[in-house]
């Protein structure tokens, strides 16, 4: 079991589904809704559960996928989000919102054609120039 939780601790995700992969998103979307040079997101199965109020955002990606974010109302942390009408039941959540240095590093980067050339990654980290879908 793993819990994220916004940065006030109103907006909390409890996880018992297993890690799917971590990985790191550099498009100017997720760069915008994020603050920062790049999302960095850990996937898991279900099940899981959401304590807390939260609001929502669906923004439709470039290959007409609709995510579904979920934000603190409180104080503003994009916490997790999900993917709408995907047959897995799954849930993508901000890896620092688990205040956990020791959290797996990231094993995917996409759209690479976005990130700031002062972001390194790791070596063995697979890197696509946009979403390979």
């Amino acid at each position: 079991m793993r819990t994220a939780s916004c940065s006030c601790g109103q907006l909390q995700i409890h996880l018992a589904g297993a890690l799917r992969g971590v990985g790191v998103c550099h498009c100017l979307a997720c760069q915008r809704r994020t603050g920062s040079v790049f999302a960095a997101l850990a996937g898991f199965d279900a099940p899981y559960t959401v304590t807390g109020e939260a609001t929502d955002y669906v923004r439709t990606g470039d290959h007409g996928a609709r995510f579904r974010f979920r934000f603190c109302p409180v104080c503003g942390t994009s916490l997790f989000h999900t993917e709408e009408g995907c047959n897995r039941s799954s849930v993508s959540v901000a890896v620092g919102a688990f205040g956990d240095p020791d959290f797996p590093p990231p094993e995917d980067s996409v759209y690479d054609c976005r990130r700031h050339g002062w972001v390194e990654l790791p070596a063995s980290i697979r890197v696509y120039d946009r979403d390979p879908e």
